[in-house]
C-alpha cells in the first residue's frame, strides 16, 4: 500500500516513517483536541506523515466495569472534528460488522484489533467499505500467517491494507517483539510496529493490564533500525489517569524528544 492513499496525509515525500498516534480511547472532546494539536505540531515540525489514532469504543476489556467509551456516535464525531480541524486522517478500532459501516462515515482508516484479526466477516466488512484497513497481528499468530489476513482484504478488491505487529505472547503475562517478523510481513503489506501495545503485561490478577513504558524508546528505536514502515504509539498528557491502557502509554511531554531521535535514526538508515 502506498501511504499516499490515506486521505489528507502529509509529508509523504520526507523519507520518514509514518506515524499512527493518539490516546487509547476517546475520553472527551477537550482531551482529544489537546492531544491532536500537540501531535500535529510535532509531526509538522519533523515532517512525519501522521494519522491521529483514537478508539471510539473499547470492547476488549479485562473486566466488565472497565471504561468502554463515551458513546459511539459521540466519540466518532470527535474523531471527525479532529480530522476537519487539523487536516489529518484518523484511525479507529472496529469490533463488529456494523461498526465497520458506522465508523467508515467518520474516519479514514479502519483498524482490526489483534484479538479479532482472524474474524473473516469483520475483515471483509472493513475491506468492503473501501477504507484503508489496518490489520493488527494477533498475539497468537506468526508473522507468516498474516498473509492470509491481508489476502482477505485484497480479495475484496481493496488494495489499501497494512499490518501492525503488536508483540507476541510470552508466557501468560508478557509480550515480546520478534523483529524478524517485520521484513516477513513487509512481503505482504506495508508494516507498522505498535510500540506501546508490545509493552503490555496482560492478564494481571487485578484485571487491569500492566505495561513497561520505560521500554518504549528501546522498542521504537529497534523498529526503525530494522526498517519498519510505520510506528504506532499511544500517548496521553496524564497516563496515570487515562481511562484505558495508561500503564503502557507514552507521556505526551516526552513525545517530541522520542520522535526527534527516531527521525535521526531513519535518516541514517536511509543512507544504506
Amino acid at each position: 500500500m502506498n501511504i499516499q492513499h490515506i486521505p489528507q496525509i502529509k509529508h509523504t515525500e520526507s523519507g520518514n516513517f509514518f506515524l499512527l498516534a493518539g490516546p487509547c480511547a476517546i475520553e472527551g472532546e477537550e482531551m482529544a483536541m489537546r492531544i491532536a494539536e500537540k501531535l500535529v505540531g510535532i509531526t509538522d515540525k519533523l515532517q512525519i506523515p501522521y494519522v491521529f489514532k483514537g478508539s471510539f469504543k473499547k470492547a476488549n476489556r479485562s473486566r466488565i466495569d472497565s471504561f468502554s467509551g463515551i458513546g459511539d456516535e459521540k466519540a466518532l464525531k470527535i474523531l471527525e472534528k479532529v480530522s476537519k480541524t487539523f487536516g489529518v486522517p484518523t484511525v479507529t478500532d472496529i469490533h463488529t460488522n456494523e461498526d465497520a459501516v458506522m465508523a467508515a462515515e467518520y474516519v479514514d482508516v479502519l483498524q482490526i484489533p489483534a484479538f479479532l484479526v482472524r474474524q473473516t466477516d469483520l475483515v471483509v466488512a472493513a475491506a468492503n467499505t473501501g477504507k484503508v484497513v489496518n490489520l493488527k497481528k494477533g498475539q497468537f499468530m506468526s508473522p507468516e500467517s498474516m498473509k492470509h489476513a491481508v489476502q482477505k482484504v485484497l480479495d475484496c478488491n481493496n488494495q489499501n491494507v497494512m499490518v501492525t505487529d503488536r508483540g507476541t505472547m510470552f508466557g501468560y503475562q508478557d509480550m515480546i517483539v520478534d523483529y524478524r517478523g517485520i521484513p516477513t510481513m513487509q512481503q505482504y503489506a506495508t508494516t507498522v510496529l505498535d510500540v506501546t501495545h508490545s509493552l503490555q503485561q496482560p492478564n494481571q490478577t487485578a484485571g487491569v493490564t500492566g505495561g513497561r513504558p520505560d521500554m518504549i524508546e528501546t522498542v521504537a528505536k529497534a523498529g526503525i533500525a530494522v526498517g519498519v514502515d510505520g510506528i504506532f504509539i499511544e500517548t496521553h498528557f496524564d497516563p496515570a489517569n487515562a481511562k484505558s491502557d495508561g500503564a503502557n502509554m507514552l507521556h505526551l511531554d516526552y513525545f517530541e524528544a522520542l520522535m526527534t531521535k527516531l527521525v535521526a535514526i531513519r535518516q541514517t538508515i536511509n543512507q544504506f
